[in-house]
């Protein structure tokens, strides 16, 4: 068993740079989960930084099928065409944090999503194997207790009774992709 304290790997930003397709390619790139309650403290950060933002809807519920009555998460786009890399990420300064990467504008008030990262929701929760740190866990053990606390709030704020839910396809990915990506609401 390999005990965990998580720490980023020196000079290693990967988080927070790369996106990928979730689920599929079809929905597009996924961004940074935002809750509901965290999306205009985001919005009022990116205007205090001068940074441009795109947040899209990522998850709706309704009871009935014709489409989603309420959103029960956004996702913060990356600031490159292609869904790429956080727009809080200091990419242009020389400036950089304690481990060597570029470092994030708004980390002490980062949405729950980084805090809860590396871990990912499943029952157990599990490691990101893209997680350069986590190249070499097998198991979530040690401390990791300020992540587990973000995942939990994440998770109980997501719970619903809705009869549908919806996932918000972002229609943003590579150039080669476009073809299968699509764009809007759809049931899952």
């Amino acid at each position: 068993m390999i005990t965990l304290d998580f720490s980023c790997i020196e000079g290693c930003s990967k988080c927070c740079i790369e996106r990928e397709y979730y689920p599929s390619v079809k929905f597009g790139k996924v961004g940074v989960l935002i809750l509901p309650d965290e999306k205009q403290k985001i919005e009022s950060f990116a205007k205090k930084h001068s940074v441009s933002v795109v947040i899209l809807p990522r998850i709706g519920i309704s009871e009935k099928n014709t489409k989603p009555d309420e959103i029960l998460a956004y996702q913060l786009m990356g600031s490159e065409s292609n869904g790429n890399t956080c727009p809080f990420l200091d990419t242009e300064s020389d400036s950089r944090s304690p481990h060597g990467g570029y470092k994030c504008k708004i980390y002490q008030d980062r949405p729950l999503a980084c805090r809860a990262y590396p871990l990912m929701e499943s029952s157990p929760p599990i490691l990101d194997p893209k997680c350069k740190f986590c190249e070499t866990c097998s198991t979530v053990d040690g401390n990791i207790n300020s992540e587990l606390e973000s995942l939990v709030k994440i998770k109980n704020k997501m719970e619903t009774s809705a009869r549908y839910i919806w996932r918000y396809a972002t229609g943003i990915g590579e150039l080669s992709d476009k073809s299968e990506i699509k764009t809007g609401w759809f049931l899952v």
